[in-house]
């Protein structure tokens, strides 16, 4: 059905991926969203730009619990809480907590490695077609210690990457400030990933797919989505500020702002903001070869095109809240710690919103209680990796084609 009218609502990376994909497949598809691609204003705009194909185990992890209470305490830990937000977010983050036994863990790693295991092959690939394949770049992974464990690699997380494809080598100080002397000596052993990437622009990277997306085609169109006109289990029309747009089908994937869309329908996911910070200096006075993680902080450092980008932790905050900079701030203080060279001469702050649900898994598939409506969003931390996947996947589904991967995982049905 080629004819078949598809709107996306959304135009970060996972909307554009899925818009792609659609177009790809011969569908008249229109892209639908209040800001440009890569508007800073956006989370594509100004995440860590991992490509990490081996990020497969979700955030809450056995142990996770114990450790909240000295991260909250502490005024640079990687996880601060909005006092004002937390009634309404306590049903979250209980799930959230349940959701780190080892047999959930293992599960959620299984779906995510195949969500995620293609994503530097169909990024290169994407890129490619986009005319913008400097972008999409291979590096090694390094998650960096100051403390000294032999037996690191016999841990949850690093048994799960090993198991689902990543090759894993145990670096002592020597083999770590070899491969980046500009690290501090504090660190002491380093996980090294190797075969991985990252995005060297992600907003620029954003804004070329879309471009090739128009120019296959595709429609976009910069409006707010006010409404739906539906009936019978489908969704004949998207209403916005300016227009009514027809559609045969709909793909959601506003990333946070998807539960304000789904409620629209009737649809309530248990959809959380994690604001995440970053600084990017123009002219840093290190050098930086790979991604780096600096596990304390639980931020990742990237060489970007635009300069060194420091990106990471968590604010647990409402949609609306304004962007505390002080985040950023310590983000920087940890940052001159992690490079005692660093020359913060020319810096800019940034705050985005992850869409984070309460499993460490995105909502991929139907809408329940719609024949004709998708949903493509909660990917938290790693949206930039699953997104082309995601749109693939998303394609294969509206185009009522058999999928060679199992998504069962992703199913909405999971929080009925």
């Amino acid at each position: 059905m080629s004819e078949q009218r598809v709107v996306v609502i959304g135009a970060g990376i996972v909307g554009v991926c899925c818009a792609l994909f659609l177009r790809k497949q011969g569908r008249q598809v229109t892209l639908i969203d209040r800001l440009d691609p890569g508007d800073d204003g956006a989370s594509s705009y100004g995440n860590a730009g991992s490509l990490s194909w081996s990020s497969c185990v979700p955030i809450a992890t056995p142990g996770l619990l114990l450790k909240v209470p000295g991260w909250l305490i502490s005024r640079t830990g990687p996880l601060t809480v909005r006092w004002r937000h937390l009634p309404g977010l306590l049903p979250w983050l209980w799930a959230y907590v349940r959701s780190g036994t080892v047999a959930r863990v293992e599960a959620a790693a299984k779906a995510l490695s195949m969500l995620h295991g293609p994503a530097l092959d169909l990024h290169r690939e994407l890129a490619r077609e986009a005319g913008v394949s400097d972008i999409v770049r291979g590096c090694d992974y390094l998650h960096v210690y100051r403390q000294v464990n032999t037996d690191r690699l016999a841990e949850l997380d690093w048994r799960l990457r090993a198991e689902h494809g990543a090759t894993l080598e145990l670096l002592d100080a020597g083999a770590l400030h070899e491969l980046e002397p500009d690290l501090g000596p504090q660190y002491r052993q380093a996980v090294r990933i190797r075969d991985q990437g990252f995005a060297a622009n992600p907003s620029r990277l954003v804004r070329a797919l879309a471009d090739r997306f128009v120019a296959d085609g595709g429609e976009r169109l910069r409006d707010e989505v006010r409404g739906f006109e539906a009936g019978d289990g489908r969704v004949h029309a998207v209403r916005t500020a300016t227009a009514r747009v027809p559609a045969d089908a709909v793909v959601i994937a506003a990333g946070a702002w998807s539960r304000v869309l789904t409620r629209m329908l009737g649809v309530d996911l248990p959809l959380e903001t994690e604001r995440g910070y970053h600084v990017t200096l123009a002219e840093p006075g290190v050098r930086l070869s790979n991604t780096v993680m600096e596990t304390d902080g639980k931020f990742l450092a990237t060489p970007m095109e635009t300069g060194l980008r420091l990106a990471g932790t968590v604010e647990l905050a409402s949609l609306d809240a304004p962007p505390d900079y002080r985040r950023a701030d310590i983000i920087l203080e940890l940052g001159r710690r992690m490079f005692p060279k660093l020359a913060p001469v020319s810096v800019s702050r940034w705050m985005g919103r992850r869409p984070s649900l309460p499993d460490g898994l995105p909502v991929i598939g139907p809408a329940p209680g719609y024949r004709n409506v998708w949903l493509a969003f909660g990917h938290a931390h790693t949206g930039m990796i699953g997104a082309p996947n995601t749109g693939r996947i998303i394609a294969g589904m509206v185009c009522e084609q058999p999928l060679n991967v199992d998504a069962s995982a992703f199913r909405a049905e999971r929080f009925s």
